[in-house]
């Protein structure tokens, strides 16, 4: 059986909402919505959904783009189609290219450029909901000088993948293929942060962590468009990317790496939470939890 195999999505399906159930939010009049967000595969930063939004009293259940009332977090707008007429909450598009969803209710994007290539309001939230971790997790304390967070594709990278041997250095390396709690906290508790993952980075500024971004072989697919959308808000006018050698030492990223603007993350956090209470508002009655979420599972929500 693989990841995607139908019995297993069944099953994840499940052990969500038996997550969610614990959220004290979710029996205060919590939804159930039928939401989008990328589940080929194991991966920290597609999981941020299911992982966040009970914490505000949604609990999401996974539907293909085509059925889907909430579009999560992600770099997953060009699988929405162009009549799509649910909500966005943070997401992201892959590439820099125009995908007008004239439609959508458009609480939040991730960046200024997503809002741009999608036509949606000059005044939409704006922020990655990755970034929201730092107020539903406490820090734990630190156990690493520094940790990696290469992006799947970079697992084998033999140049970076030796930076985890520096010498008199404690260094961690974050497998992103796991589940969202636990890649959260070994991110958290480093004191700098090296990543070509994107939920890398946004869980370093959640943090208030330094933290540095690099590119390597293969190349993500739509390239650095969705570092630099999530910067336009963050620390916009400014990169923290620097071009990898593999003659650098750890030293050399780590010297480059820096916090994000407390306050610009404050911002974010901000307006992703007051967009986010507008679901109701904007996709009429959702089921309630827990009933509605049988309804919701078969189809019918």
């Amino acid at each position: 059986m693989t990841y995607s195999n139908t019995g297993r999505r069944r099953l994840r399906q499940l052990r969500r909402l038996a997550a969610a159930a614990t959220r004290p939010t979710m029996w205060r009049g919590g939804v159930v919505v039928p939401a989008t967000w990328w589940d080929g595969h194991p991966n920290f930063g597609d999981d941020l959904t299911p992982w966040i939004l009970p914490e505000y009293g949604i609990a999401p259940v996974h539907r293909v783009a085509s059925q889907a009332r909430l579009s999560g977090v992600g770099s997953i707008l060009e699988f929405l189609p162009e009549d799509f007429d649910g909500a966005i909450w943070g997401s992201g598009l892959m590439y820099g290219e125009p995908h007008p969803l004239p439609r959508a209710k458009v609480l939040a994007v991730r960046g200024h450029l997503t809002r741009e290539l999608i036509g949606a309001p000059d005044d939409v939230a704006l922020g990655d909901p990755g970034i929201l971790v730092g107020r539903r997790l406490a820090r734990p304390r630190a156990q690493w000088d520094v940790v990696l967070v290469p992006h799947g594709h970079h697992r084998r990278h033999e140049a970076f993948m030796s930076l985890a041997q520096s010498q008199g250095v404690r260094v961690r390396v974050v497998d992103v293929h796991q589940p969202a709690a636990r890649a959260v906290r070994e991110i958290a508790s480093a004191d700098a942060v090296v990543t070509t993952s994107l939920h890398g980075l946004v869980t370093a500024d959640a943090y208030g962590i330094p933290a540095v971004w690099t590119m390597l072989e293969p190349p993500l697919s739509g390239g650095p468009f969705k570092f630099h959308d999530y910067e336009s808000v963050i620390t916009p006018g400014r990169s923290r990317f620097v071009a990898f050698d593999e003659r650098m030492s750890l030293g050399d990223l780590v010297a480059s790496a820096s916090p994000a603007p407390s306050e610009t993350v404050r911002r974010a956090c901000d307006d992703l939470e007051r967009s986010i209470a507008r679901l109701s508002e904007v996709l009429g009655p959702l089921p309630r939890f827990p009933i509605g979420a049988l309804g919701v599972m078969a189809g019918r929500g």
